[in-house]
């Protein structure tokens, strides 16, 4: 790889970012399928390729997103994932980082603080695929070890690394996970099926304010150790 593949490559891993607001403009089913095919690209243990995607848009997208948004309203507290995806209780630096994360986001979104049914309304938003045309659905086979979500995370990666590449936004979410019980009939998941996660794909609104959230990293030294 030449230098200059290498520099677009680190670009594009840098620019990558959670998009919570997307234009309306369709995303060609070709383009979506290529993207797919770049990702399965991703290392997996033994090439077991854990991975699975329901490709939603049309009618058959918004089907989706009318449901989880009616048991959203109107059965909260209802509807749990089959597998943990946070903590029951966060704790340092966790917290701080979901903290400090989460009041830069409601700021951009304009949400006073404490305003609950604002926030109630934003994190609804999360099961329109912020209104993103693509959306995609991620399962697993529960049967398999849980070293499988290492390959199937590379996966998804690429995913997003790739929709940057052609100008497209994404944002990964696992508040979808909450509602397997009702989508998993309606896409006809197999008993051995585990919804882990959902992601928006679409081409960005530039002129979002929330679109310009920009998380921190912490520096090499906070999470490295080299051993020499």
């Amino acid at each position: 790889m030449s230098k200059d593949s290498s520099a677009i490559v680190d670009t594009t891993i840098q620019h990558r970012r959670s998009t919570r607001a997307y234009r309306h403009d369709p995303v060609p089913n070709k383009l979506v399928r290529h993207i797919l095919e770049v990702a399965s690209r991703a290392p997996s243990g033994c090439n077991t390729q854990p991975w699975r995607v329901h490709v939603l848009t049309g009618a058959a997208r918004q089907n989706i997103v009318d449901t989880v948004c009616h048991a959203f309203e109107s059965e909260p507290d209802q509807h749990v994932s089959e597998y943990q995806h946070t903590p029951e209780e966060f704790f340092e630096p966790f917290l701080s980082r979901r903290r400090k994360m989460g009041f830069k986001l409601y700021e951009l979104a304009d949400i006073p603080k404490g305003d609950k049914e604002r926030m109630r309304m934003q994190q609804r938003r999360n099961y329109t695929f912020f209104d993103a045309p693509v959306g995609l659905l991620f399962t697993v086979n529960r049967d398999l070890p849980i070293a499988s979500f290492i390959g199937f995370g590379a996966f998804m990666q690429n995913i997003m690394v790739c929709a940057e590449s052609h100008g497209l936004g994404t944002c990964f979410q696992t508040a979808w996970c909450d509602y397997h019980r009702i989508i998993a009939p309606q896409l006809n998941f197999a008993k051995e099926d585990l919804l882990i996660g959902g992601m928006a794909l679409g081409y960005p609104d530039k002129d979002a304010p929330i679109n310009q959230l920009r998380t921190e990293r912490v520096p090499v030294s906070e999470f490295a150790v080299f051993h020499a």
